[in-house]
C-alpha cells in the first residue's frame, strides 16, 4: 500500500514538474516571425545499413510558409504554406502540388512542420503529449508522443533539443525508420528574397 502511494505521489509530481518545464522551455525560445539557416538530415532506413545524408537551406516565415531546399545530395524544393504544399526538382518541373482544401490532412502537416522548426509548443500541444527538461542556463530538450491518431500512425515519437532556435529534431517513424535532423547558421535576417516571396505566395 505505501509502495503504491509513494508511486502515485510521484506520478503526480513528475506531472507537474513537466508543465513547469514547457513552460521554462517556452521562455527560452525566442519568439521570431522568420529564421532561416542550413540543415542536414541523416535518415536511417530499416534494412540499410549507412543513414541518407541530405542537406540544404530552410526559411521559416511563421505567418506565410516554410521553404524546403535540398542542395546534396540531389537539388529539390519543397513548398509549405497554409494553403498548400508543392514539391519540385532541380530541373523546375513539378514533382506534386497539394491543396489544403482537397486534402483535410495537409492543413495538420502544415501546423506540426511550422510548430517543430519554431519551437512553438503550445501548437504542438495540442497534438502530441509533451515532456521535457532544461539543460544548463539556456539549453532544453522536448520529448512529443502524438496523441492524434493519424499522427500516431506515421510517429512514434519526436525529439526536439535547442536554446534560443530548435537545433535538432529526431523523428521516430511508426514504421522503424528514423530521422536527424540537426540546423545551423540560424538567423532571423536578411528577410525573403523576390524570389522566396513568390514562392510563399503561391
Amino acid at each position: 500500500m505505501k509502495r503504491a502511494l509513494l508511486l502515485g505521489m510521484l506520478l503526480v509530481g513528475s506531472t507537474a514538474s513537466a508543465g513547469d518545464v514547457v513552460k521554462d522551455v517556452r521562455a527560452r525560445l525566442a519568439d521570431v516571425p522568420l529564421l532561416r539557416g542550413d540543415f542536414e538530415q541523416k535518415k536511417t532506413v530499416s534494412g540499410f545499413k549507412k543513414p541518407l545524408v541530405s542537406r540544404g537551406a530552410f526559411l521559416l516565415s511563421r505567418e506565410q510558409g516554410v521553404l524546403w531546399d535540398t542542395r546534396e545530395p540531389f537539388a529539390s524544393t519543397l513548398t509549405l504554406t497554409r494553403k498548400s504544399l508543392s514539391a519540385e526538382q532541380g530541373t523546375g518541373a513539378a514533382a506534386y502540388h497539394l491543396d489544403a482544401s482537397k486534402e483535410p490532412g495537409l492543413a495538420a502537416v502544415n501546423e506540426v512542420m511550422f510548430a517543430l522548426l519554431s519551437g512553438d509548443v503550445a501548437a504542438l500541444s495540442k497534438r502530441f503529449r509533451v515532456e521535457g527538461e532544461l539543460v544548463g542556463t539556456a539549453g532544453w530538450k522536448l520529448t512529443l508522443t502524438p496523441t492524434d491518431a493519424g499522427l500516431a500512425r506515421v510517429f512514434k515519437s519526436i525529439h526536439l533539443e535547442g536554446d534560443t532556435y530548435v537545433r535538432q529534431v529526431k523523428l521516430d517513424e511508426a514504421r522503424g525508420d528514423t530521422s536527424v535532423i540537426q540546423f545551423d547558421k540560424l538567423s532571423q535576417t536578411p528577410p525573403p528574397s523576390d524570389a522566396e516571396a513568390r514562392r510563399l505566395a503561391k
